[in-house]
């Protein structure tokens, strides 16, 4: 498997100040790796992408504040509100065994133990101590998973695979959530 040069880290929330300095929010709220890069890369929701070096950068509880080198004025920055901000593989430290970058594993298969498909990892929410894998298929409800060794005991990047142990609490593949009497009939 090829590994995305590319990491999804957030979005730009908004516009702050006059000066050209815009809100980052990224995707998990304990994120410090604005902090540790010097560049990232934007796409506008018109699909055009930049490549911005970071000037400066306070964090705050919710967003960072961040400036970037060419935009200037407020309009500028009004311009890339929406925008989806990116860091490059190749300027992080790689994770640790046992670790995986969040954006590595939004689009993988999900399998539960018997190897039966339960749909892909389509988004991660990082809500609490530990990310929440939000996982889809057509005609299925969404399954929500803790990140956790718990319910997630294998991830397997190079086959594009991650096996979930589903919460008990969840019915997997359930296709009809009204149809709850043992009967057929719905409740």
């Amino acid at each position: 498997m090829t590994q995305k040069p590319l990491l999804e880290l957030g979005f730009i929330s908004r516009a702050h100040g006059l000066r050209g300095e815009l809100a980052v929010r990224p995707f998990d709220p304990g994120s410090q790796t604005l902090s540790t890069v010097d560049r990232v890369r934007v796409r506008t929701r018109a699909g055009v992408e930049r490549d911005l070096v970071l000037e400066s950068l306070r964090p705050t509880p919710k967003e960072d504040i961040v400036a970037f080198e060419g935009v200037e004025s407020r309009t500028e920055a009004e311009g890339l509100v929406g925008s989806t901000v990116f860091v490059f593989r190749e300027d992080l430290e790689p994770p640790e065994e046992g670790e995986f970058f969040q954006g590595d594993l939004l689009g993988l298969s999900a399998v539960d133990e018997a190897g039966t498909p339960l749909g892909k990892v389509e988004e991660i929410w990082a809500t609490g101590e530990v990310p929440n894998l939000v996982i889809r298929a057509a005609g299925r409800q969404e399954l929500v998973v803790p990140f956790a060794d718990e319910f997630v005991p294998t991830v397997d990047l190079a086959a594009q695979r991650i096996v979930i142990r589903p919460p008990e609490y969840v019915e997997v593949g359930r296709r009809d959530a009204d149809k709850d009497a043992p009967d057929g009939s719905e409740s």
